[in-house]
């Protein structure tokens, strides 16, 4: 058994290493090497960029980090300066005008400067029109005088503007304690954006600065969209809100895969005095697409050259050795096939193929000649099978076969299809009185005489068994066949053969007629018990009689079916 698998697991590994296969596998052996050394090298190259690129715009992300610092520490030093004046002018009037002739026109990303007094009501401002303006319930209001310090606020809208907005604090009292006033400034997001400009307009980059609940506070010019929107709903950023967010480091990096499918690199730093981070994503696929292309395109140039090269391998081995293997193979096959003239041309043949062909040819010859021995046997054997040598007639199996052929040729045609079933009379007593050899000779006359009332009626006669004949009547009506029958019966009687034990004193026969007009409810049989009926019914009556049987169908109650007399 062990042996056996072995055999087939070797012939199935031959089969894996065809020709083909192996000109394949030394085509690729000569030249993948070399291609796939260049695709190695253009990844190393990639790999390399990504990594220059990641560095360079951690770098551009902390020196827009390092902008945005100057600007929160230039909007401390305002309001602290701010706080001073207020602290130490005196009443508010004063310090209100002071205040408007203090703020330089070369901080323009300071949009206000706001003096709030304890109940939160503005009491004085740069821009008149904030005069008198409740911010009590900003939370970073609060948040100022708990903390005795700078506060800068989350993305807000300005309620005089309802413009976006960042708004600083800080309380009086922390240079003088009795005194109830904060300095407020607002930041102009803008100019924010304008600083991160650099992080702009390069394909593969998103840049945000971003509060400490995650709503983008500012953008470069190109993504401006972003302004105002959570993190959560931007798809590109959106995998790294809560780290970016709830993280305790100053900075930091990670990597992950986009809702695009698209493989980032994420930098973020903390503005230092704020909740506030600038996050700066890169896009590695967009990054590195100048590479990737050549990769793709080294890629091509390995299918492109293995390609070629296999198929000069291919088409140099085709004409020598494929193309004569399926040469011969077609002619084998056309052989098996029947097609006994089929022989090998030598003249499109190699010469190493030609003692191959000559062998086929001669082999070709000796099997057509005993396959057409083998057909005309069988051609015999099959006529032989069919023929009673008694009578010379059809036998019942070639009956049999000649009426299932006759019933789809009526009932494809809606013709009239008639069965005469013949059975010679007192037979058993024939044979007791002259012999078995006697009636050999008896039944040989009738089957000639059958035979040529067929030929007469353009039937098909045969020996069904026994004593008993047939004879098939295509396009036959029922009123034809009974006048065939009593021909039969009349022809056979008139032969006169003796019959001593007979009441006739000579051999008679009975005959059963039944006709149909073929149906798909009725099959070849019903028409032989038809007839077999109409001769069981002609004996009853006295035999050497003609008896037609109507052929109906009656169901009874139980659903069987009979036949109607």
């Amino acid at each position: 058994m062990s042996r056996f698998t072995f055999n087939r697991k070797q012939a199935k590994l031959k089969k894996l290493l065809g020709i083909r296969a192996r000109l394949a596998l030394l085509a690729l052996i000569l030249v993948a090497p070399l291609m796939l050394d260049r695709a190695r090298s253009l990844e190393d190259a990639r790999a390399k960029q990504l990594a220059l690129a990641s560095q360079e715009f951690s770098e551009l992300a902390q020196h827009s980090a390092d902008t945005q610092r100057e600007v929160i520490s230039s909007v401390e030093t305002m309001l602290k300066s701010a706080a001073y004046i207020r602290g130490s002018a005196g009443g508010v009037s004063r310090s209100c005008d002071i205040l408007r002739a203090s703020l330089p026109v070369n901080l323009p990303w300071i949009r206000s400067l706001l003096i709030v007094g304890g109940d939160g009501h503005v009491q004085c401002a740069t821009q008149n029109s904030l005069v008198g303006l409740d911010i009590s319930k900003r939370a970073y209001l609060k948040q100022a005088r708990d903390a005795r310090d700078v506060v800068f606020s989350d993305f807000l809208f300005s309620m005089a503007t309802d413009l976006p907005i960042v708004m600083a604090a800080y309380p009086v009292s922390a240079i003088r304690e009795d005194s109830d006033a904060v300095i407020v400034a607002g930041v102009n997001i803008d100019w924010m954006s304008k600083i991160m400009s650099n992080l702009g307009g390069r394909p593969g980059i998103s840049a945000a600065l971003i509060d400490s609940t995650g709503i983008v506070m500012a953008a470069p010019a190109d993504q401006a969209s972003m302004v105002g929107r959570s993190l959560d709903t931007i798809p590109l950023l959106s995998a790294i809100a809560d780290k970016a967010i709830d993280s305790e480091q100053a900075d930091g990096s990670l990597s992950f895969v986009a809702a695009d499918g698209s493989k980032r690199t994420v930098n973020f730093a903390r503005i230092p005095g704020t909740q506030s981070r600038l996050i700066v994503s890169i896009d590695e696929t967009k990054v590195s697409a100048a590479i990737n292309h050549d990769i793709r395109t080294a890629y091509l140039q390995l299918g492109f050259v293995c390609l070629f090269v296999l198929l000069g391998a291919l088409v140099a081995a085709e004409k020598l050795i494929i193309h004569p293997i399926e040469i011969m193979a077609g002619t084998a096959k056309r052989f098996g096939q029947g097609d006994w003239s089929a022989r090998a041309g030598r003249n499109r043949l190699p010469a190493e193929f030609v003692p191959l062909a000559r062998a086929f040819n001669a082999m070709a010859a000796k099997l057509g000649e005993r396959e057409r021995e083998l057909v005309a046997t069988n051609d015999r054997l099959t006529v032989m099978a069919s023929i009673d040598m008694l009578s010379g007639l059809a036998n019942r199996r070639g009956f049999q076969s000649r009426l299932d052929f006759e019933w789809m040729k009526a009932l494809q045609h809606g013709a009239e299809l008639s069965l005469l079933m013949i059975d010679v009379d007192h037979f058993k007593l024939f044979n007791d009185t002259y012999g078995h050899p006697e009636g050999d000779a008896c039944l040989t006359k009738l089957g000639e005489t059958l035979a040529g009332l067929a030929a007469d009626t353009m039937g098909f006669a045969g020996r069904y068994g026994g004593e008993e004949f047939c004879l098939l009547l295509p396009n036959t009506d029922s009123a034809r066949a009974v006048e065939i029958g009593e021909q039969v019966r009349s022809v056979i009687a008139s032969l006169a053969m003796p019959h001593c034990t007979s009441s006739h004193q000579i051999v008679t026969v009975s005959v059963g007629v039944a006709c149909t007009r073929p149906n798909e409810r009725q099959r070849p049989g019903d028409l032989i018990e038809a007839a077999d009926a109409a001769l069981y019914a002609a004996k009853h009556r006295g035999r050497n009689a003609v008896v037609e049987h109507g052929f109906v169908r009656v169901t009874d109650i139980d659903g069987s079916m009979a036949m109607a007399s």
